[in-house]
């Protein structure tokens, strides 16, 4: 890697990575803010500002900054989280200049005419109906709701009907000009890219920034707790979830490594037991989802209604037996895993530019690749058994649960029985 980074006088921050072999590059801005930084009447304004951002300037209409882009073959996007938002668009490296263009023109020049607004709003309540239809979606919004109930961050990223109907055109630049702040944004870029030549062209393009600091979320507050909705589906799927660390938690890579031996691959412990030995389900996997003062870590599962009531003493169980019996050559594959993982994404712009830009967002500064191995590499046998007793201690949990869960065999347990699982 060889990462470059210039800050500019109005607080916005430029990090390249070049990768002089390539004759495309990926570019785009990050910007601070996400589902978590709404208020309650805000919900869904985030990802709604980024369906926008594409629906016309005051230089260019929505058509036109389709076809500018497409016609030099590149390609334009965005997506939200709960803590950031990114736009970003991959070009050949001559038409770097074209894409920081329209990149500064939709986050400094976006018009809202209310004609777009009306059409867009219409797309995003679809893709709140297409999300609600798609149970292995909702069981994960439910999860975080049930994780830190009436919290920003237990909110679905799309926001509601009724939140999403009400934004006008005054919301959606009430919101950008309180958020979209120059010292919360990084222009990131990897490929074939000239760090000075993309610094020159931010100074030129990203004038009217504003440039204070915008405040920080609303802490959050691991509380658990279980959402069980019945419906009439072909599966039942299951997700439970124990607070897990933060970005900066000396315990995030240890997580990460426990997520692979528990869940992360064919060879994994959920994998071996629940769909090869007992064919419980199809789908079962661990994940470890870390945000800037908490974490999420758990478990997913889909299974046919009967099975439900075997399936979830066979979880528990896997979960409570790593602190016991963990060893070190499945520690090892995990690890293995991770770093394999991390050099993948290195050969590949796209996942370059997004990689340096959270890491700046989130450290201040770009991790190298060399300091990223050694800290999985530090992560033995011992430290995921201890981990996985920190993960269990006796802490509530939270529990999703859709699909039919009165199965044969008495279906889903209650809240209560469950914690007495993970107690033992």
């Amino acid at each position: 890697m060889s990462v470059e980074v210039t800050r500019l006088e109005n607080g916005l921050t430029v990090v390249t990575d070049s990768m002089p072999h390539l004759q495309t590059t990926s570019v785009g801005m990050w910007v601070n803010t996400g589902a978590r930084h709404e208020s309650a009447r805000e919900h869904g304004v985030s990802h709604m500002l980024e369906h926008m951002a594409f629906k016309g300037t005051e230089r260019r209409s929505a058509l036109a900054i389709a076809e500018e882009i497409e016609t030099v073959g590149g390609h334009l996007n965005a997506h939200t989280t709960h803590e950031s938002t990114a736009y970003y668009a991959r070009v050949l490296r001559e038409d770097l200049p074209l894409a920081v263009d329209i990149l500064a023109d939709i986050l400094q020049n976006s018009v809202f005419d209310p004609q777009e607004v009306e059409r867009e709003r219409g797309v995003i309540i679809s893709e709140i109906g297409q999300a609600h239809d798609t149970p292995d979606d909702v069981v994960f919004d439910d999860l975080l709701e049930a994780a830190f109930p009436g919290q920003p961050l237990g909110r679905s990223i799309l926001g509601t009907v009724d939140t999403v109907s009400g934004f006008g055109r005054d919301d959606l630049h009430g919101y950008m000009n309180e958020r979209y702040l120059a010292p919360g944004m990084v222009l990131a870029a990897a490929g074939g890219v000239d760090h000075e030549t993309l610094v020159r062209l931010a100074s030129e393009r990203f004038t009217t920034l504003r440039q204070h600091k915008s405040n920080g979320a609303a802490k959050a507050a691991f509380e658990g707790g279980e959402i069980r909705k019945e419906r009439d589906l072909e599966q039942t799927h299951l997700a439970l979830a124990f607070e897990g660390p933060t970005y900066s938690d000396p315990d995030y890579y240890t997580a990460q490594v426990f997520s692979g031996v528990l869940g992360g691959g064919m060879s994994s412990r959920l994998f071996q037991e629940v769909r090869e030995k007992r064919g419980l389900c199809y789908s079962v996997f661990a994940f470890s989802w870390s945000f800037a003062d908490t974490g999420v870590f758990g478990v997913y599962a889909g299974t046919a209604p009967e099975h439900v009531a075997e399936l979830m003493p066979v979880l528990s169980g896997e979960l409570g037996r790593i602190g016991v019996d963990v060893n070190e050559a499945e520690v090892a594959r995990a690890r293995a895993q991770i770093k394999a993982g991390l050099m993948m994404g290195l050969e590949s712009s796209s996942s370059r530019a997004e990689q340096i830009a959270r890491q700046y967002m989130i450290h201040g500064r770009v991790l190298p690749i060399a300091e990223l191995i050694e800290k999985v590499d530090a992560v033995d046998a011992a430290a995921v058994g201890r981990f996985a007793g920190r993960l269990l201690g006796g802490k509530r949990f939270a529990l999703s649960a859709i699909g039919p869960l009165k199965g044969a065999g008495g279906g889903l347990e209650s809240y209560d029985r469950l914690a007495a699982r993970f107690a033992n």
